[in-house]
């Protein structure tokens, strides 16, 4: 793995790459306030064994990439969407698989409406395209982010604390809470990050109505993974949205809510391997 700066169109998108560049280029897009890390090395890794090129990056305000003032994110999901090309043509690619997590699998679709000739598949995790009548995100996950706004973020040990503890409301019933893996990727995340409290800024971001309303015109071959137990977004996004976009097959995850968690990794990786390969 390599990890770099890309300079491209006055902001700077730190990425990473793992395997071989002449496999098929797999872009993984992480969600709201969460740096690339969270797509976790061994996740890449495994990825990278079984023939894709696999790179990660951190969007704008979070990690090493370009931050903006708390507050004033100068930039909109149309610009993050277009983000993901500039990572592509940072690495001379013209065309890749795109995995999206959550906010990343909402780039992946606007992507998809606004640079299909760069998305092979789109591979859309705990995500959705917020169809009318959709049920809201679960009281507990609306109550945890009121109770810590105030959180001083240059306390590294409060920073890493509030982390875990996010993970801990977000998980589902099925798989035990791995406190000490959470806490090492909380701690790298703060010390990697060049403004911590920037990561609020997806908070605030507008635009995309105009795409996102056009996800039933996505060609690219869909695959909708989304956990039962979605405590943001409920499981009846992840049906939505499979019904929405044209031929999507849907992975449902039982007790798995909104999360990475390692015990589903084997079939989460075996399902985007299979839907990338059937697209070559």
């Amino acid at each position: 793995m390599s990890e770099q700066m890309l300079r491209i169109d006055g902001i700077e998108l730190c990425a990473e790459s793992f395997g071989n560049p002449n496999d098929p280029a797999i872009l993984l897009i992480m969600g709201a306030t969460a740096s690339m890390i969270w797509w976790e090395d061994e996740f890449c890794q495994r990825l990278a064994e079984r023939g894709r090129y696999v790179i990660r990056y951190d969007n704008r305000d979070v990690g090493r990439s370009t931050t903006y003032e708390p507050g004033c994110p100068e930039y909109t999901l149309e610009d993050m969407a277009d983000d993901t090309v500039r990572v592509l043509d940072g690495y001379g690619i013209s065309q890749a698989h795109f995995v999206g997590m959550s906010l990343g699998g909402l780039l992946t679709m606007l992507a998809a409406v606004r640079h299909p000739q760069k998305v092979l598949t789109a591979t859309l995790v705990m995500t959705s395209a917020f169809a009318p009548g959709l049920p809201p995100m679960e009281e507990k996950v609306e109550a945890f982010f009121a109770a810590t706004a105030n959180v001083d973020l240059k306390n590294e040990q409060a920073a890493v604390d509030q982390t875990v503890e996010k993970w801990k409301i977000l998980k589902g019933s099925k798989h035990p809470c791995d406190e000490e893996r959470i806490r090492r990727l909380a701690i790298q995340e703060v010390r990697r990050a060049s403004r911590l409290s920037s990561m609020f800024n997806h908070g605030l971001l507008t635009g995309g109505e105009s795409d996102i309303a056009r996800v039933h015109e996505i060609e690219a071959p869909a695959l909708v993974i989304h956990g039962t137990e979605d405590p943001i977004l409920p499981y009846e996004h992840g049906v939505a949205l499979a019904n929405q976009i044209p031929g999507a097959v849907l992975l449902t995850l039982e007790g798995t809510g909104h999360e990475l968690h390692r015990d589903d990794w084997e079939r989460m990786i075996d399902a985007i391997i299979n839907h990338t390969a059937r697209a070559q």
